[in-house]
C-alpha cells in the first residue's frame, strides 16, 4: 500500500478544497476521480497541474471496471467519497441522476472497496479506511425549538437528493456491519466557502448582486441552516479520516444558525462595504422574495458535540469572518464565475427561477 489516496468528486466545492488543503499540508499523493459534471470543474485544482502529488483521472464512480483499475494500481490506504449529485432544486427538477450517482455510484465503489481490502494483508489491511461524506439534509427537518441533528436521530429524508443520500448512508453502514469494511460517515450541515457553484444560496446571491439582479428568496426567507465554512469541514474530515472509529458516524457542523434571509442580508451589507463603487448599492434593494420550493425543510442543525469530544475537533471560523472570506474569494475570482455561469447553467436558471412567482415582501411559506 502508498501513501495515496483515492478521492471521488475531488473537482466539486468540498472535494477540490478537501484536495487542496491535503497536498498543502504535505499529507501524502492525492489520485482524484472525477466525472467533471456541471459542479466539478477542473480550474479549482488548477494550482496542482504538474504537482506530482497529485493525479487526475477523468471518469464516473459508476464504472466499476474503472474504479477496480484504479484501486489495484494506486494501492491507496483510504477512499475519500464525495461524487454525489447535491442541489435540492435539480433533485426536484430531474431525481434520475440523484438515483445513479449517489445510490448506485456508492454501491459500486464499495464493491470495489470491499474487494480490495479483503486482499490487503497485516499494516496495510489494518490501516485502510473508507470515509463517506453525507449531509445533514438526510434527518429530514426541525421545529424552532427542536434540538439539533445528533448521530442518533432518525433519518426522515424530504428531498430526492436528501433521500438518495440516506440510502448511500444505509449502504455504508451494511458494508461495515455485513462486511467488515473499515468505513466512517461524516453528515455535515450547510457549507459555503472558495469554488462553490453559483447555484447554492451564497454564491448565487453574491454573483446575482454584482449584476444588479434580484436575489430570489424562497418564502418567507426564514428557514434555518447551521452553516460551515468549507476549510473548517476539509479540517474535520482530515481528523476523521485519520483517528475516527470504524462504523461509527460523525457529525460536522460550524455551530451557525442563520435564516436564509439573514444570510441575504449580511452579504449585501458586506457587498455595500467591499463594492463601495457598486450603482446598486444598496444591494438589499435587490431582494426579492418567491414562491417555495416543495418540500423545503424548515431548519437544519447540527450537533457535533461527538466530533470536538472523541477527536478534538472545533469550528475556527464564525459565520461572519468565513463570509467576510468568501465574499472576497469571489471578488478576487471574478473570471472563475463567468467561466462555470455560461450555457447550460443559464439555462437551469431559467428554468427553475422563471416560473416561481414573486412574493410581497415576506409573504410565502410559514
Amino acid at each position: 500500500m502508498t501513501e495515496n489516496i483515492l478521492v471521488t468528486g475531488g473537482a466539486g466545492f468540498i472535494g477540490s478544497n478537501f484536495v487542496l488543503d491535503w497536498i498543502a499540508a504535505g499529507l501524502g499523493p492525492v489520485v482524484n476521480l472525477d466525472a467533471l459534471t456541471y459542479a466539478g470543474n477542473p480550474e479549482n485544482l488548477a494550482t496542482l497541474e504538474g504537482d506530482p502529488a497529485y493525479t487526475f483521472v477523468h471518469g464516473n464512480i459508476c464504472d466499476a471496471a474503472l474504479v477496480e483499475r484504479l484501486l489495484a494500481e494506486y494501492r491507496p490506504r483510504a477512499v475519500v467519497h464525495f461524487a454525489a449529485e447535491s442541489h435540492v432544486d435539480r433533485s426536484i427538477v430531474g431525481p434520475e441522476a440523484f438515483l445513479k450517482t449517489n445510490i448506485d455510484g456508492t454501491f459500486t465503489l464499495l464493491r470495489a472497496a470491499r474487494s480490495y481490502y479483503d486482499g490487503l494483508v497485516g499494516e496495510e489491511r489494518e490501516r485502510f479506511r473508507f470515509l463517506h461524506v453525507s449531509t445533514d439534509e438526510v434527518y429530514g427537518t426541525l421545529t424552532p425549538e427542536a434540538p439539533a441533528f445528533h448521530e442518533e436521530t432518525p433519518y426522515a429524508p424530504n428531498s430526492p437528493y436528501a433521500a438518495s443520500k440516506a440510502a448511500s448512508d444505509h449502504l455504508v453502514r451494511a458494508w461495515v456491519h455485513t462486511y467488515g469494511l473499515p468505513a466512517v460517515v461524516t453528515n455535515c450541515s450547510n457549507n459555503y466557502g472558495p469554488y462553490q457553484f453559483p447555484e447554492k444560496l451564497i454564491p448565487l446571491m453574491i454573483s446575482n448582486a454584482l449584476e444588479g439582479k434580484g436575489l430570489p428568496v424562497y418564502g418567507d426567507g426564514k428557514q434555518v441552516r447551521d452553516w460551515l465554512y468549507v476549510g473548517d469541514h476539509a479540517s474535520a474530515l482530515r481528523v476523521v479520516l485519520e483517528r475516527g472509529r470504524i462504523g461509527e458516524t460523525y457529525n460536522v457542523g460550524g455551530g451557525n444558525q442563520r435564516t436564509n434571509l439573514e444570510v441575504v442580508t449580511t452579504l449585501c451589507e458586506l457587498l455595500d462595504e467591499l463594492v463601495p463603487q457598486s450603482k446598486f448599492r444598496p444591494h438589499q434593494q435587490l431582494v426579492k422574495y418567491v414562491t417555495d420550493r416543495p418540500g423545503h425543510d424548515r431548519r437544519y442543525a447540527i450537533d457535533a458535540r461527538k466530533l470536538e469530544g472523541e477527536l478534538g475537533w472545533r469550528a475556527q471560523e464564525s459565520f461572519e469572518t468565513g463570509l467576510r472570506k468568501t465574499v472576497e474569494w469571489y471578488l478576487a475570482n471574478a473570471a472563475w464565475v463567468a467561466d462555470v455561469t455560461s450555457g447550460a447553467y443559464q439555462q437551469w436558471l431559467t428554468k427553475n427561477y422563471a416560473a416561481r412567482t414573486t412574493l410581497a415582501a415576506g409573504e410565502g411559506a410559514r
